[in-house]
C-alpha cells in the first residue's frame, strides 16, 4: 500500500472519496454533453475532459463557504466542487431559461452563480483575472479574509489581462490565486509554440510572487499546492502563481478536428495518465474505492446525469420578451 498522503494532508477518507466522486461526475457529465451534441439537442460543448483532478483538487482548498473564484469555460469540476449541480450545468448546456449562469444568454462553459460566489466570465479570453483581483483588492480592504481564485489556461497567460493583474495583485499584495492549467494546447497551437520559457509558473519571478508547477492528474498535489497558497493570501502574504500540467483529452471543442494538429498516439499516451483513472487507483490501495462502492457509485452519477438531462431538456427556454432584461435600464 502506498502512502496515505491524503491523511497528511489532512484530509480524511471520507473527503478524498467526496473529491474522487466530484471528479467523476465531472467527468461523466461532460461525457454526455459530448453525446448530446451529437444528436443535434445542444450546440456547443468545450470539455474538461482531462482537467477535472485539477480543477476538484483546487476547490477543496478553499474555503467553500466564503472565497470567491472566477472560473474559466473548461472548470466544470471547479464549478460542481464549489456548489453548482448536474441540473445546472444541464440547463446552461440546453440554454434555458432556468440556466443559473446567465439564463440561457451565454455560451456553454461561461460560469457565474452568485449564491457560491463564482464571478460571471465572457467569451475573451482572460478578463477574469483582472475581476478576480478586484475582488481580492475589496477582500483586502474591508478585510474580509477572503481568498479570489482565478483559473485559465496557459495560452491565456500570454494575454495582457494576465500580466497586470499579476502585477497589480503582488505590488498590492493581494489575496488572489492564480492557476494555470496547462493542459498542452491554445486550441491548435501546442506549448513550444506558445511560451519560451520552461514553465508557466517560472514568469512568478517577474512578479515577486511564489510559483509552482504540480502534476494536474494528482488531485493531492494540487489540493496541497492551493491550500499553502491559500493559507499564505489570508495571512496577508500576497498571491500566488500555480501551474497545474495535464492533457487535454478532447478536441479543443466540439467544432474541433484535433486529427489535424496531434496524434492519436499522443492523445492515447496522455489517457494513460488520466487522473480519474490515477486517483481511482490510489482510493483502491487506500482500501476506500472498493468495487461495490465503485459500482454503486457509477449507478448514483447515471441517476443524476439523466435527472439533470430529463429535466433541462423538457424545461422552457427564455420569452423573447426578456431579451433585453440585464441589458438596458427599465425606467
Amino acid at each position: 500500500m502506498r502512502e496515505n498522503r491524503h491523511i497528511s494532508l489532512g484530509l480524511t477518507d471520507d473527503e478524498v472519496f467526496e473529491m474522487y466522486r466530484t471528479i467523476l461526475l465531472a467527468r461523466r457529465i461532460d461525457e454526455r454533453m459530448w453525446l448530446l451534441n451529437r444528436a443535434g439537442k445542444i450546440p456547443f460543448v468545450v470539455s474538461c475532459q482531462g482537467q477535472e483532478a485539477q480543477q476538484v483538487g483546487a476547490a477543496f482548498a478553499l474555503d467553500r463557504t466564503k472565497d470567491y473564484s472566477a472560473p474559466y469555460y473548461r472548470d466544470v469540476g471547479v464549478v460542481l466542487a464549489l456548489g453548482m449541480t448536474a441540473r445546472d450545468l444541464m440547463l446552461q448546456a440546453f440554454a434555458k431559461a432556468e440556466d443559473p449562469n446567465s439564463g440561457g444568454r451565454q455560451m456553454p462553459g461561461h460560469f457565474g452563480q452568485k449564491k457560491n460566489r463564482m464571478l460571471t466570465s465572457s467569451s475573451p479570453v482572460t478578463t477574469q483575472v483582472p475581476h478576480a483581483v478586484g475582488i481580492a483588492l475589496a477582500a483586502k480592504i474591508e478585510k474580509k479574509g477572503i481568498v479570489s481564485f482565478v483559473t485559465l489556461g496557459e495560452g491565456s497567460s500570454n494575454q495582457g489581462d494576465f500580466h497586470e493583474g499579476a502585477n497589480f495583485a503582488s505590488v498590492q499584495k493581494l489575496p488572489v490565486i492564480l492557476m494555470v492549467e496547462n493542459n498542452q494546447y491554445a486550441i491548435s497551437v501546442p506549448l513550444s509554440k506558445q511560451v519560451a520559457c520552461e514553465k508557466i509558473s517560472d514568469r512568478a519571478i517577474g512578479y515577486g510572487m511564489p510559483g509552482v508547477t504540480v502534476d494536474g492528474n494528482d488531485p493531492l498535489a494540487v489540493y496541497q499546492a492551493v491550500k499553502e497558497a491559500a493559507d499564505r493570501a489570508r495571512n496577508g502574504m500576497g498571491p500566488s502563481l500555480i501551474e497545474t500540467l495535464s492533457y487535454r483529452l478532447t478536441p479543443h471543442s466540439s467544432d474541433d478536428d484535433d486529427s489535424i494538429y496531434r496524434t492519436k498516439e499522443e492523445v492515447k499516451e496522455a489517457k494513460s495518465k488520466d487522473g480519474v483513472l490515477t486517483f481511482a487507483v490510489y482510493l483502491r490501495e487506500q482500501g476506500i474505492l472498493t468495487e461495490s462502492k465503485e459500482k454503486e457509485l457509477e449507478e448514483e452519477l447515471k441517476q443524476i446525469i439523466n435527472d439533470a438531462t430529463d429535466y433541462a431538456e423538457a424545461a422552457a427556454y427564455a420569452d423573447p420578451s426578456s431579451i433585453y432584461d440585464y441589458v438596458y435600464e427599465k425606467k
